[in-house]
Protein backbone atom coordinates (compact mmCIF):
# COMPACT_ATOMS: atom_id res chain seq x y z
CA UNK A 1 0.00 0.00 0.00
CA UNK A 2 1.43 3.45 -0.88
CA UNK A 3 1.00 6.29 0.73
CA UNK A 4 0.63 9.83 -0.23
CA UNK A 5 2.34 12.21 1.41
CA UNK A 6 -0.40 15.01 0.39
CA UNK A 7 0.15 18.04 2.79
CA UNK A 8 -2.01 19.02 5.56
CA UNK A 9 -3.40 22.43 4.81
CA UNK A 10 -2.95 24.79 7.34
CA UNK A 11 -5.86 26.04 9.53
CA UNK A 12 -5.59 29.64 10.06
CA UNK A 13 -6.66 31.03 13.35
CA UNK A 14 -8.86 33.86 13.21
CA UNK A 15 -10.41 35.18 16.10
CA UNK A 16 -13.46 37.21 15.92
CA UNK A 17 -13.58 40.83 17.16
CA UNK A 18 -16.04 41.80 18.78
CA UNK A 19 -16.87 46.12 18.13
CA UNK A 20 -15.32 47.87 21.47
CA UNK A 21 -18.05 47.99 24.42
CA UNK A 22 -19.08 52.20 24.08
CA UNK A 23 -18.69 53.91 27.50
CA UNK A 24 -21.17 53.79 30.32
CA UNK A 25 -24.79 55.07 29.19
CA UNK A 26 -24.58 58.75 29.62
CA UNK A 27 -26.27 59.88 32.90
CA UNK A 28 -28.26 63.52 32.84
CA UNK A 29 -27.99 65.62 35.76
CA UNK A 30 -25.10 65.85 37.91
CA UNK A 31 -22.72 63.40 39.71
CA UNK A 32 -24.05 62.48 43.34
CA UNK A 33 -22.98 60.40 46.57
CA UNK A 34 -20.75 57.61 44.95
CA UNK A 35 -19.73 59.18 41.53
CA UNK A 36 -17.96 61.48 43.20
CA UNK A 37 -14.35 60.16 43.04
CA UNK A 38 -11.96 63.74 43.94
CA UNK A 39 -10.53 63.16 47.35
CA UNK A 40 -10.85 66.95 48.34
CA UNK A 41 -14.54 69.15 47.80
CA UNK A 42 -16.00 72.52 49.06
CA UNK A 43 -18.69 71.27 51.02
CA UNK A 44 -21.77 73.09 51.58
CA UNK A 45 -24.21 72.04 54.42
CA UNK A 46 -28.16 70.81 53.78
CA UNK A 47 -28.42 74.76 55.81
CA UNK A 48 -26.54 76.45 53.16
CA UNK A 49 -23.48 76.94 55.52
CA UNK A 50 -20.00 76.51 53.66
CA UNK A 51 -17.99 73.97 55.26
CA UNK A 52 -14.84 74.75 53.60
CA UNK A 53 -12.79 71.64 51.78
CA UNK A 54 -13.37 68.52 53.42
CA UNK A 55 -12.85 65.02 52.20
CA UNK A 56 -15.28 63.69 50.24
CA UNK A 57 -15.78 60.14 52.24
CA UNK A 58 -16.59 62.94 55.24
CA UNK A 59 -18.87 64.33 53.25
CA UNK A 60 -20.49 61.39 52.07
CA UNK A 61 -20.99 60.22 55.67
CA UNK A 62 -22.24 63.32 56.69
CA UNK A 63 -24.92 63.54 53.91
CA UNK A 64 -26.23 59.78 55.27
CA UNK A 65 -26.40 60.78 58.27
CA UNK A 66 -28.70 63.53 56.89
CA UNK A 67 -30.53 61.23 55.27
CA UNK A 68 -30.14 63.39 51.92
CA UNK A 69 -27.44 63.29 49.07
CA UNK A 70 -24.07 64.54 48.36
CA UNK A 71 -24.70 66.08 44.96
CA UNK A 72 -21.60 68.13 43.29
CA UNK A 73 -23.30 71.18 42.19
CA UNK A 74 -20.32 73.07 40.34
CA UNK A 75 -17.96 70.23 38.78
CA UNK A 76 -15.48 72.63 36.97
CA UNK A 77 -14.74 74.72 40.28
CA UNK A 78 -11.08 73.58 41.90
CA UNK A 79 -12.03 71.98 43.92
CA UNK A 80 -15.34 71.06 43.33
CA UNK A 81 -18.22 72.53 45.38
CA UNK A 82 -20.82 69.68 46.26
CA UNK A 83 -23.78 70.04 48.69
CA UNK A 84 -25.94 67.98 50.89
CA UNK A 85 -29.63 67.72 49.45
CA UNK A 86 -32.11 65.97 48.48
CA UNK A 87 -31.73 64.60 44.84
CA UNK A 88 -35.26 63.85 43.87
CA UNK A 89 -36.53 66.98 45.23
CA UNK A 90 -33.56 68.84 42.84
CA UNK A 91 -34.71 66.60 39.82
CA UNK A 92 -38.08 67.58 40.33
CA UNK A 93 -37.38 71.29 40.56
CA UNK A 94 -35.34 71.03 37.00
CA UNK A 95 -38.65 69.08 36.30
CA UNK A 96 -40.52 71.82 36.41
CA UNK A 97 -38.64 74.59 35.35
CA UNK A 98 -37.64 72.80 32.04
CA UNK A 99 -41.79 71.88 31.63
CA UNK A 100 -42.22 75.73 32.56
CA UNK A 101 -40.09 77.03 29.92
CA UNK A 102 -41.31 74.84 27.52
CA UNK A 103 -45.32 76.53 27.65
CA UNK A 104 -43.66 79.76 27.60
CA UNK A 105 -42.05 79.06 24.30
CA UNK A 106 -43.99 80.17 21.09
CA UNK A 107 -43.17 77.74 18.12
CA UNK A 108 -43.27 80.45 14.94
CA UNK A 109 -44.69 78.60 12.04
CA UNK A 110 -44.74 79.87 8.54
CA UNK A 111 -48.06 80.43 7.00
CA UNK A 112 -48.26 80.48 3.28
CA UNK A 113 -50.58 82.90 0.96
CA UNK A 114 -50.84 82.20 -2.40
CA UNK A 115 -51.54 84.71 -4.91
CA UNK A 116 -51.93 84.88 -8.72
CA UNK A 117 -50.90 88.00 -10.53
CA UNK A 118 -54.03 88.99 -11.72
CA UNK A 119 -55.75 88.90 -8.15
CA UNK A 120 -59.09 90.43 -7.81
CA UNK A 121 -59.10 93.55 -5.40
CA UNK A 122 -62.16 91.61 -3.45
CA UNK A 123 -60.02 88.36 -3.07
CA UNK A 124 -56.22 90.76 -2.40
CA UNK A 125 -58.43 92.27 1.10
CA UNK A 126 -59.64 89.24 2.07
CA UNK A 127 -55.88 87.42 1.33
CA UNK A 128 -54.13 90.74 3.86
CA UNK A 129 -57.10 90.15 6.38
CA UNK A 130 -55.74 86.55 6.52
CA UNK A 131 -52.30 87.66 6.92
CA UNK A 132 -53.01 90.31 9.21
CA UNK A 133 -54.48 87.62 11.85
CA UNK A 134 -51.53 85.49 11.29
CA UNK A 135 -48.99 88.35 12.10
CA UNK A 136 -51.46 88.68 15.22
CA UNK A 137 -50.63 84.95 16.48
CA UNK A 138 -46.89 85.68 15.59
CA UNK A 139 -46.23 83.42 12.57
CA UNK A 140 -44.39 84.48 9.56
CA UNK A 141 -45.68 84.93 5.94
CA UNK A 142 -44.69 83.41 2.99
CA UNK A 143 -46.03 84.64 -0.54
CA UNK A 144 -46.24 82.90 -3.35
CA UNK A 145 -47.43 84.30 -6.33
CA UNK A 146 -47.63 81.86 -9.38
CA UNK A 147 -47.46 82.35 -12.74
CA UNK A 148 -49.30 80.56 -15.50
CA UNK A 149 -48.48 80.00 -18.92
CA UNK A 150 -48.02 83.78 -20.91
CA UNK A 151 -48.40 85.31 -17.18
CA UNK A 152 -44.22 84.78 -17.66
CA UNK A 153 -43.85 87.34 -20.10
CA UNK A 154 -45.24 89.46 -17.42
CA UNK A 155 -43.41 89.16 -14.24
CA UNK A 156 -43.21 92.85 -13.77
CA UNK A 157 -46.80 93.03 -12.79
CA UNK A 158 -46.39 89.98 -10.20
CA UNK A 159 -43.56 92.00 -8.71
CA UNK A 160 -45.99 95.07 -8.57
CA UNK A 161 -48.14 93.18 -6.31
CA UNK A 162 -45.67 92.15 -4.12
CA UNK A 163 -44.40 95.55 -3.45
CA UNK A 164 -48.30 96.40 -2.76
CA UNK A 165 -48.30 93.70 -0.36
CA UNK A 166 -45.12 95.35 1.12
CA UNK A 167 -46.49 98.67 1.62
CA UNK A 168 -50.03 96.97 3.00
CA UNK A 169 -48.03 95.50 5.70
CA UNK A 170 -45.42 98.04 6.78
CA UNK A 171 -46.76 99.17 10.07
CA UNK A 172 -47.36 95.20 10.85
CA UNK A 173 -44.46 93.42 9.66
CA UNK A 174 -41.40 93.47 8.27
CA UNK A 175 -39.47 91.67 5.23
CA UNK A 176 -37.42 89.28 6.21
CA UNK A 177 -36.81 87.84 2.21
CA UNK A 178 -37.15 90.38 -0.26
CA UNK A 179 -39.47 89.48 -3.49
CA UNK A 180 -37.54 86.63 -5.44
CA UNK A 181 -38.46 84.66 -8.71
CA UNK A 182 -37.86 81.07 -8.60
CA UNK A 183 -38.89 78.96 -11.64
CA UNK A 184 -42.63 79.43 -12.47
CA UNK A 185 -43.06 81.50 -8.90
CA UNK A 186 -42.02 84.89 -6.92
CA UNK A 187 -41.97 84.69 -3.45
CA UNK A 188 -41.44 87.21 -0.15
CA UNK A 189 -41.47 86.45 3.29
CA UNK A 190 -42.74 88.64 6.22
CA UNK A 191 -42.10 88.53 9.68
CA UNK A 192 -44.41 90.06 12.46
CA UNK A 193 -42.59 93.54 14.21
Amino acid sequence: MRRCNVPKQREENTTIRRPFKTDAPVKDGPRSNREIRIPKIQLIAADGQNMGVVPTDQALRMAEEAGLDLVEISPNAEPPVCKILDLGKLKYANQKKAAEARKKQKIVEVKEIKMRPNIDTHDYEVKMKAMGRFFDEGDKVKVTLKFRGREMAHQELGMKLLQQVKADTTEIAKVEAEPKLEGRQMMMVLAPK
